[in-house]
């Protein structure tokens, strides 16, 4: 079974070895941030990988001067307006990171410069990622005035841990690719002149490999995030929450203006 490319415009596909597929965030001209469809894109895509039997290994990777830029504004205003566009990216957030665990084929990321919001999920819930030393990786939720749902509850404490998962989605701190190496956020850093190589190297390695020893291996590691399934998914909520309420108007308003934003320090909690 193959599917339709057609279906997604947002992004593009090639295959850069013998039964690798490599999919490339393509909004170049906006950093590769996602809109509405495009977020809906990525999510289904993975089901459409996990069936189609050509395809053996994924790379996921941004078009342009980067990985990608999260989500535009026109999706967060939509998603402060209007409680049924909250509902839908709820759903789509959750099973864009399910969609991502459960493909059973083993998947590949590239990245370089800012890698933030829903390219972020995809880039550090792939089976190995590889970053450049320039790649600027953060979670940014906080700064616009939504807790860090995502992806970040369900792997980030398992894969550089509690302490300084906290430190960076708490605070927004950015993460170069090289120090996400060294915390083991990422598999592994390569200068940017390699990072194409790299990937399909071990892309291939993947697609060359025993397939049913290499994705039931991956079965059997995910159930680590499985097992984190629950707070993930208090996360998602609570970040939708968060769009109805007055820190993220301000943060919105704060990013368009290109200033720091001003939080109420007053809170019912």
């Amino acid at each position: 079974m193959s599917f339709d490319f057609s279906e997604y415009d947002q992004l593009s596909f090639d295959h850069p070895a013998e039964g690798v597929l490599r999919i490339t965030l393509n909004r170049p001209e906006r950093l590769n941030a996602l809109d509405s469809e495009g977020h809906r894109q990525l999510t289904e895509i993975w089901r459409a990988v996990d069936k189609d039997q050509s395809i053996s290994a994924v790379i996921i990777r941004g078009a342009g001067r980067g990985f990608s830029a999260g989500g535009d504004f026109e999706m967060i205003e939509e998603l402060i307006e209007d409680f049924d566009a909250r509902a839908r990216l709820w759903r789509e957030t959750r099973d864009l990171v399910y969609n991502i665990i459960n493909c059973g084929k083993p998947i590949v990321s590239a990245i370089h410069g800012p890698a933030v919001g829903a390219g972020l999920v995809a880039a550090l819930l792939a089976d190995i990622s590889i970053a450049t030393p320039n790649a600027k990786i953060v979670d940014g939720h906080t700064r616009l005035g939504v807790a860090a749902g995502d992806h970040a509850a369900i792997i980030w404490p398992l894969l550089c841990g509690m302490a300084r998962a906290k430190y960076h989605l708490l605070l927004c701190e950015p993460m170069t690719g090289e120090r996400a190496a060294e915390v083991g956020l990422v598999s592994l850093c390569v200068d940017e002149a390699d990072l194409e190589a790299k990937s399909i190297e071990i892309a291939s390695r993947l697609a060359g490999g025993a397939p049913n020893a290499i994705r039931w291996t991956k079965y059997a590691m995910n159930n680590w995030l499985r097992m984190a399934g629950p707070s993930f998914d208090v996360s998602t909520a609570l970040e939708m929450l968060g769009f109805t309420g007055p820190e993220v108007v301000e943060g919105l308003a704060s990013h368009r203006e290109k200033r720091a934003p001003v939080f109420s320090p007053n809170s019912p909690l």
